[in-house]
């Protein structure tokens, strides 16, 4: 039995009003659209069964541009009915005070808002269409009036990777909860555009790295770039940031912890492997999840090349896609690495100790209010510290303490304590 997901992407439709270089699902037009996308109650039904086999995870509502399907609100509202947290994933251009009420009272915890550059020129270029970075920065406006949580996604590239800094500094500056900084792998439309160069690549995960070590109010985080874990390592051997510490962040989690459906019901193990792993059409996602044999080829990998020689295989392994999308063998080596394996032996990740910690009452209450999605690793921290402290019971004073350490006086960022219940 494969653990559970915290993680589901639902391309609910090929629709967009952009045009944008680097989309992986080649997204059609206003027009346009599979004229098999799944329905409202297929999609329903397809939520009902990740909620069975992922009860905490996250579902990313998605497209496409998720906001061009009428029935966007339904659909959010009956995933946040089963007890999952719901975020829509959008470029932003359609978030109207209106539509954002329409979300929020269906139950949606958070948008996901893609920035792909300060300079309104660069962003519309790369998005297809003049005006867009006004549309999107007046998108993110309304969400910070109507106190609607929000992260900025930034894809850097070779064009972009310079504004870095700068990204971090606009996404603390406009009150984001996250910024997300993802690294493109050449699928769908994007196979045609060039994303980034392995040595840009590595300057940026090192900004990265520092950026999330220093931000206290925004997360920063690394997606589609494995390497980040031996960055960190490179940079600070005791920084608790990798999973030779039990941190999970910052790697592939494709097939282990994360999977994507497509606008016509198949399952594949990240939004950049087109390798269908069955279709809800057929198939339960229960079925799929727990069974596929590509899913299962990713949780047990049999690297080849540098990656199945590399000390930090097990702690980053590569990105799949890359390799697949390159030649067709999965599980060939990462050509965005510029790391050469050195010979030594494999670093292995830290396990949970063994022994059994008692959570006392107050500490359950206080853990059961934290996001589902981050539950997982602020358990593991607070097990963590109270091993390092000699004593075998949790306590709310211990999470509090964390937390305190964490982000500072103020407590955690606003929408934690809103997704608590406390505000």
């Amino acid at each position: 039995m494969a653990d559970a997901p915290y993680l589901v992407a639902l391309n609910l439709t090929e629709r967009c009003n952009l045009a944008c270089a680097h989309c992986y699902l080649d997204a059609k037009d206003l027009r346009d659209g599979a004229t098999d996308e799944l329905s409202t109650g297929e999609i329903k039904r397809a939520l009902g069964e990740i909620a069975e086999v992922g009860p905490e995870a996250m579902v990313v509502l998605t497209g496409g541009e998720p906001t061009l399907r009428p029935d966007l609100p339904e659909l959010a509202k009956h995933a946040s009915g089963l007890g999952l947290m719901v975020v829509v994933g959008t470029n932003g251009m359609s978030l109207t005070p209106k539509r954002i009420e329409t979300l929020q009272q269906a139950g949606v915890a958070g948008v996901g808002i893609s920035v792909d550059s300060l300079d309104p020129q660069v962003h519309d270029d790369f998005r297809g269409l003049k005006g867009a970075w006004v549309r999107t920065m007046g998108g993110i406006d309304a969400c910070k009036d109507a106190e609607m949580p929000f992260q900025i996604h930034f894809s850097a590239t070779e064009e972009t990777a310079h504004e870095i800094d700068d990204m971090v500094a606009f996404a603390r500056d406009a009150g984001a909860m996250v910024l997300n900084v993802f690294f493109m792998v050449c699928t769908g439309r994007g196979e045609k555009y060039s994303g980034i160069s392995a040595e840009k690549y590595d300057q940026v995960l090192r900004r990265v790295a520092l950026a999330a070590r220093a931000e206290k109010r925004l997360m920063v985080r690394a997606k589609c770039a494995p390497h980040f874990k031996r960055i960190a390592i490179e940079m600070d051997p005791d920084w608790p940031i990798t999973a030779a510490h039990g941190y999970d962040a910052g790697g592939c989690i494709a097939a282990t912890r994360y999977a994507r459906v497509t606008p016509t019901g198949d399952v594949t193990p990240c939004p950049y492997m087109e390798s269908s792993a069955g279709s809800l059409k057929d198939q339960s996602f229960k079925d799929i999840w727990n069974n596929a044999p590509v899913l299962n080829a990713l949780r047990a990998p049999k690297l080849e090349g540098r990656c199945g020689a590399c000390e930090f295989q097990k702690l980053c392994g590569g990105c799949r896609a890359r390799p697949l999308a390159a030649s067709g063998n999965m599980m060939g080596e990462d050509d965005l690495c510029t790391y050469q394996p050195q010979g030594g032996a494999v670093i292995m990740p830290m396990m949970p100790a063994a022994a059994a910690l008692k959570w006392a009452d107050d500490a359950e209450t206080h853990i059961a209010r934290v996001p589902g999605f981050v539950r997982r690793m602020v358990r593991r921290r607070a097990e963590d510290y109270v091993r390092e402290q000699g004593r075998t019971e949790v306590t709310k004073a211990d999470l509090t303490l964390l937390a305190k350490r964490r982000f500072g006086d103020a407590g955690p960022p606003a929408f934690i304590r809103k997704l608590r219940g406390r505000e």
